[in-house]
């Protein structure tokens, strides 16, 4: 049912209604335009409470990991300290060892002379024995001959034959013997030979010893002062953990002092933000009421258009109702089912379907009614939105920031604005509002309602949104 605006008072001051109206819209987006400000004061503020809240947990997590690197870095010089300790034992056992491997070196150089010496004697046992040799080799044939010569002498030269024997069985034990020394002499080289080249690779294994020493105690020497400088470097940055821990103790009462101020200051732009919305509803209410004594403003003309466009939804749903079209209890159905897959999420209910079929032909039209207008569409009392404009229905993607933009309809505007517009029964209701177009884009906009009524039942309203 169409409710026009009363009429204008003619009164003295009849431009006053006028004024009023105008002053309550400007207010109204004034207000709207600091109430965003708060709001985005207050999302920051607590924005950074919950910095604050994080930084102080993270605070004390690095107090007590400070105290921790400070006693491992503790444990770290003792160990440092430990280790030179053993480096220092390590050097001395090493350059001990090399003292060892020289002294070996000495004697196994002494061994070799001595053998050099032992090798002319030998040499002269051998020219010796063979002397000897040769020696019981005539002595041998001497009594051999004199043995002869005894025979032959009979019985005069008996005691002379007794004689040759003896000499024959010492020149041939004598040779015998010189044999014996030959072979001793012999292996004697042998094992003299066999020695000196043990002694030579002895010395060599000593050389090679006393190198392998050295490079150890310089490798030594150098770890230790390697290591020398990190415990340096450890007890340095001991201290400078001891002077961090000092100051971090003093960390955590300053950010709670901060923290208190932060929560402080959130808690009275929240206030403030609750006060402004109480303002905005206040403005609303003084535009109703201007315009309802008589004041003509730039709006009074969209006033009227949804005012006759919601009669016309009003009517139509009548008509629905009446040819069996759909049922009341249809109509009035409140329980949205969830459209799977949908994001942001878009619902269905038993009624949708029929503002499917029956809303276009109202609402489409109104967005030629002016340049300014953004949409037209009808919401329940609940804020849902079953068929909006068809450039605002579009096929959801997979971009939900594509579809906050493009597929309005089916979904639920419970914000202040949808809420109030659907619950509306006054004549109409003008609010003004930042409308969020998605992907963090927003517009100060104008959101006219006028309520929808069904056999005297209230459906909801029928929203008309134009930019200023």
């Amino acid at each position: 049912m169409k409710q026009d605006p009363a009429p204008r008072a003619d009164t003295p001051a009849g431009g006053r209604p006028d004024r009023l109206a105008k002053s309550a819209v400007s207010l109204g987006r004034e207000v709207v335009d600091i109430a965003a400000f708060l709001e985005r004061l207050d999302e920051d503020g607590q924005a950074q409470l919950d910095a604050l809240a994080a930084l102080t947990e993270n605070s004390d997590h690095l107090v007590q990991i400070n105290a921790g690197v400070s006693e491992s870095l503790k444990a770290l010089a003792t160990i440092v300290q430990d280790a030179l300790g053993a480096l220092d034992t390590s050097v001395e056992n090493m350059q001990a060892s090399g003292r060892v491997g020289d002294r070996l070196n000495v004697q196994a150089r002494d061994m070799t002379a001595r053998s050099e010496e032992v090798r002319p004697v030998l040499d002269a046992v051998r020219v010796n024995n063979d002397q000897i040799l040769t020696i019981a080799a005539q002595v041998n044939m001497l009594a051999i001959n004199a043995k002869i010569e005894a025979a032959r002498a009979g019985d005069a030269g008996r005691g002379f034959s007794v004689v040759a024997d003896a000499i024959n069985e010492l020149s041939t034990r004598t040779g015998a013997a010189a044999q014996d020394v030959t072979r001793n002499v012999a292996n004697l080289a042998d094992w003299l030979e066999r020695m000196q080249g043990a002694i030579t690779a002895l010395d060599a294994t000593l050389a090679e010893l006393d190198a392998r020493a050295t490079t150890s105690a310089d490798l030594l020497r150098a770890a230790w002062t390697r290591i020398s400088g990190a415990g340096d470097q450890a007890r340095q940055v001991r201290e400078d953990a001891g002077a961090a821990q000092e100051k971090l103790k003093d960390f955590p009462p300053l950010l709670t002092r901060m923290g208190d101020l932060v929560s402080s200051g959130a808690r009275g732009v929240a206030d403030a933000h609750h006060r402004l919305g109480r303002l905005v509803d206040m403005s609303e209410t003084l535009v109703q009421d201007s315009v309802a004594l008589g004041g003509e403003t730039e709006d009074s003309r969209f006033i009227a258009e949804v005012q006759a466009r919601a009669a016309a939804v009003s009517q139509a749903f009548e008509a629905g109702v009446e040819a069996g079209r759909i049922s009341m209890s249809d109509l009035f159905d409140r329980a949205y089912q969830p459209v799977r897959g949908s994001n942001p999420p878009q619902h269905m209910t038993r009624f949708t379907r029929f503002t499917d079929a029956v809303l276009p032909a109202i609402q489409e039209p109104a967005l030629d009614f002016d340049r300014r207008v953004v949409f037209c569409a009808a919401v329940d009392r609940r804020g849902y939105l079953p068929t909006h404009n068809r450039r605002f229905s579009g096929r959801p993607r997979r971009d939900p920031v594509w579809n906050a933009a493009h597929c309005r309809n089916r979904r639920i505007f419970d914000d202040r604005v949808g809420l109030k517009a659907g619950g509306n029964t006054e004549p109409f209701l003008l609010q003004i509002y930042r409308r969020d177009m998605g992907g963090g884009n927003f517009a100060i906009m104008k959101d006219l309602s006028a309520p929808i009524f069904v056999k005297g039942r209230h459906w909801g309203g029928l929203r008309l949104a134009y930019r200023f």
